[in-house]
């Protein structure tokens, strides 16, 4: 008597998670770090990696996907690819448009590193759309947080807080995710208008009940996505004018992959400060890209250098922000804006707390941590 196929990929999935466990305990007990990656289209991001590999994509598939429910869930190592397929069936999305990095990201390595498109602004980013998460601690414990609806989310929300971790706090190995439907309708337009007036009317249509779902301003060309009914983008079209761009979907997909011309020579330095939207224009010496209505700024400093790294931040802090070394430069500096001593304790418990060994990406994020 045979196995059937499912049995067969059920044993080669648990032989995976044991796989795993047995990795895990292996260096918590010796106190070796791991190095947690899937496809390692994200390995430029963050510090310097450290650690012997340990490899998720084994461990994919699709675990269940409720169309009508709007939520799907899949383990870490399933391609974003293969997420995409599954619902464009039923005509939906994943809604923050998280980069693909060359289509082979995976979906721990999305929740992990956190990183949302040119729908941030509208949509909100990839926190806010993980359900529950099945992580795998220090101890080699298989642990469950939240769920598979919006409203099971009382308490500690560790699911969430597993996003953007960088797989510091332990192997995301499942999550569940909040999709939506793709919009019926949409429309690209075109604007030359130069920096400061750029951000003015971004703000004044983001006050408005306007279709805008994303927004770019480069060169002195601000270009923004108009999506959803027909009728509502009909009717912002009249009312904001600009002109089309006929090519609208491959102008978001490559500032979404980070493949448009302003992100050319991805070993020079690339800064990204999060800012309140109304900001006004930055005077940091550089090339600037502006998105998300205003409030996400790229920077590529003149010299082709990191710049100066304490005025960069500095103007960050100023305007209520903060700026992160996207990628490129010297990581010397430290990548990630630097913690408030207060926040800084914060994270040290939690490390402590999910991690006492310290072996999940160490210093993936900030040193010590």
């Amino acid at each position: 008597m045979h196995d059937t196929p499912q049995q067969q990929s059920s044993d080669a999935l648990q032989a995976t998670l044991e796989n795993f466990r047995s990795r895990i305990q292996a260096a918590s007990a010796q106190r070796t770090p791991l190095q947690i990656r899937g496809a390692g289209t994200k390995d430029w991001y963050g510090q310097t990696l450290q650690g012997e590999l340990l490899d998720t994509r084994a461990y994919r598939g699709i675990v269940d996907y409720e169309p009508t429910e709007l939520v799907i869930t899949a383990r870490c190592g399933t391609p974003l690819a293969e997420i995409d397929a599954a619902l464009a069936q039923h005509n939906q999305m994943l809604a923050w448009e998280p980069p693909r990095f060359g289509g082979i990201s995976t979906v721990g390595g999305m929740v992990a590193a956190g990183l949302s498109g040119p729908a941030r602004q509208s949509a909100g980013s990839v926190r806010d759309f993980v359900l529950g998460a099945v992580l795998m601690d220090a101890q080699g414990q298989v642990l469950h947080f939240g769920g598979q609806v919006m409203k099971n989310v009382a308490g500690y929300d560790v699911s969430r807080l597993l996003t953007a971790s960088l797989g510091t706090l332990g192997l995301i190995l499942e999550v569940s995710l909040k999709v939506l439907p793709r919009p019926f309708a949409s429309n690209t337009r075109v604007f030359e208008v130069d920096q400061e007036n750029a951000i003015r009317l971004l703000n004044e249509w983001g006050g408005q009940p306007l279709p805008l779902t994303a927004s770019a301003w480069v060169n002195n060309v601000l270009t923004i996505r108009l999506a959803g009914a027909q009728a509502a983008v009909d009717s912002a079209i009249r009312k904001l004018g600009g002109s089309e761009l006929s090519n609208g979907d491959d102008f978001w997909r490559d500032l979404r992959e980070q493949t448009h011309a302003f992100f050319a020579q991805p070993e020079q330095a690339l800064w990204r400060l999060s800012l309140p939207s109304t900001t006004p224009a930055l005077g940091l010496p550089g090339r600037q890209l502006i998105e998300w209505g205003g409030a996400q700024r790229w920077l590529r400093p003149d010299d082709g250098s990191h710049g100066d790294a304490v005025a960069i931040r500095a103007a960050a802090i100023q305007a209520g922000g903060h700026a992160s070394l996207h990628r490129g430069g010297d990581k010397s500096i430290g990548v990630f804006h630097p913690l408030q001593p207060a926040v800084e304790r914060i994270h040290r418990r939690l490390k402590a707390e999910f991690d006492p060994a310290g072996i999940f990406n160490p210093g993936r994020m900030y040193a010590g941590l």
